[in-house]
């Protein structure tokens, strides 16, 4: 039982799994959209295994997640041969496959972002400056980023035009993911910074499950306005949602962190998962 908890940790804490969240929901897009190609899905999971772990050792050389330190110590040998091994096979796919550079200026706006949020933008004897400081943009930044990461950025790889139903899955991929990242701030009310101004923070646990029901409503009024998509898409979307809802629900400050790190961020799993077993196979 110990050396399952091991192996657990290590996959959840080296960022594979929420990596594996990151594919499901880029394949997720491109089924929607009739594309059968794995490409981009893998090169997106790549570039969040190296971008997260890059961003946790950020965390920690400015003294964050505290909790962290002490797993990702005695596990740097084997994170780094993740890092080192994703970067040969992103490098890999870049090479050897027809991939398609120019979607990089699609992806640069997310990955600063993404960047930012951690690295300060610049810094004053008293503060310093990056999206953390400013009220909800943690929650807002990840999911823009996100929704752009694994919707626009896919569908432009593989060379679709932006039509209405690209923009209105990005938003609804956006409101999916803020939907699903208010368990997470809701876990960490107490140990946050007050400064990051978070949801709870700012309003309280109750009114930011609320706000997390009004997201996920949005999610599925939206895919009505859609002018290509199947109807069992929508069915899924609609149980997804609920899924959804009742984690949302259940959500709490006392909640071991495997409550979000493993079981809230394997929703985009759960999805992906009945989408192969009702509409691909």
């Amino acid at each position: 039982m110990h050396v399952l908890k091991k192996i657990l940790d290590f996959y959840i804490f080296s960022n594979i799994h929420v990596a594996l969240s990151g594919f499901c929901l880029t394949k997720i897009t491109l089924v929607q959209f009739g594309i059968e190609s794995y490409l981009t899905p893998f090169f997106v999971a790549l570039s969040i295994i190296i971008s997260y772990n890059f961003i946790r050792f950020f965390e920690l050389k400015y003294k964050r997640l505290q909790w962290y330190k002490k797993w990702f110590f005695n596990h740097r040998k084997m994170l780094l041969l993740v890092v080192i091994s994703s970067i040969f096979l992103l490098g890999y796919i870049l090479v050897k496959s027809s991939f398609n550079l120019q979607s990089f200026k699609i992806l640069f706006p997310f990955a600063f972002m993404t960047l930012f949020y951690v690295v300060p933008l610049f810094k004053t004897k008293k503060m310093e400056v990056s999206f953390r400081n400013f009220p909800f943009v943690k929650i807002i930044s990840i999911a823009i980023s996100w929704a752009g990461i694994t919707v626009l950025f896919p569908v432009y790889e593989i060379g679709i035009k932006f039509t209405s139903t690209v923009y209105i899955e990005f938003f609804q991929r956006f409101l999916f993911l803020v939907a699903i990242l208010i368990p997470f701030d809701i876990r960490d009310v107490m140990i946050d910074p007050k400064s990051l101004k978070t949801l709870p923070q700012l309003l309280g646990v109750d009114k930011s499950k609320l706000v997390g029901y009004i997201m996920l409503v949005g999610l599925i009024f939206l895919e009505f306005f859609k002018t290509e998509n199947s109807i069992y898409f929508t069915y899924i979307l609609i149980v997804v949602s609920l899924i959804t809802a009742l984690f949302l629900m259940f959500s709490s400050t006392k909640r071991t962190r495997y409550y979000t790190s493993f079981w809230v961020e394997a929703i985009p799993i759960i999805w992906f998962g009945l989408i192969i077993l009702f509409i691909k196979m």
